[in-house]
């Protein structure tokens, strides 16, 4: 089993999903796109960082569980490396922006294309809406809310704070439907602590906790090429 699994789940089972509660249900202004932009960078790390971390999936027949890395280049690429336990099921992909360069073995990692957004949220990081794409906010104190909309993808984004933990959510809808939701708590320091992925189609989740962070890794360029 691969960690794409849950992705491709996500997107294939055709459960309804009509009864989950939508992340944002107050209504939106329109907002600026630069500075929207601008909120998004400002949660990408400044250097290079080494984010390790253990996960668990669960669903209704199965729990499987794992470790991996993910090395983070600002301002936009990312290394995911993921094994389940005795190095069973482990794999790797290089995402670059919201795109996934190549994944081995890419039959498995896909599926998690659609899904990169989520991702890069439970590390913490907010993927900046495209020129052409709708942007709308609110002020709701504690809670700074952004919503992108494009070609029926619709992405919400939740910042607040839970007494001294920042709290980072993220819903994904496709055509009205939730795809998948991300919790990631944040230390003081924006740095993530732990993260919650649901895939209300399935149902399933994704639990990661990181183990720890290093922000003066250096990447060798070869990390970049396919391991192939």
């Amino acid at each position: 089993m691969a960690l794409s699994y849950i992705a491709a789940g996500a997107l294939l089972a055709g459960c309804p999903n009509a009864a989950v509660v939508p992340l944002v249900t107050i209504p939106l202004a329109a907002g600026d796109g630069e500075a929207a932009r601008g909120w998004a960078t400002s949660t990408v790390p400044r250097h290079h960082t080494a984010i390790r971390f253990k996960f668990g999936y669960k669903d209704e027949g199965r729990t499987w569980g794992g470790r991996g890395t993910a090395r983070i280049a600002p301002a936009d690429s990312l290394r995911f490396d993921y094994t389940g336990p005795l190095g069973l099921g482990s794999g790797a992909a290089v995402v670059v922006g919201d795109s996934v360069a190549w994944a081995d073995p890419a039959q498995n990692f896909r599926s998690l294309v659609p899904a990169v957004p989520i991702l890069w949220t439970a590390l913490g990081i907010v993927r900046p809406p495209a020129s052409q794409a709708t942007v709308q906010r609110a002020e709701a104190p504690p809670r700074s809310i952004w919503r992108f909309v494009q070609d029926g993808d619709t992405l919400d984004y939740v910042a607040s704070t839970d007494g001294a933990t920042r709290i980072l959510e993220s819903e994904w809808r496709k055509d009205g439907k939730v795809l998948a939701r991300c919790r990631t708590a944040l230390d003081a320091g924006a740095q993530p602590v732990s993260a919650h992925v649901t895939f209300p189609e399935v149902p399933a989740s994704l639990d990661f906790t990181v183990v720890s962070i290093d922000t003066a890794a250096v990447f060798a360029g070869a990390i970049w090429r396919s391991r192939r």
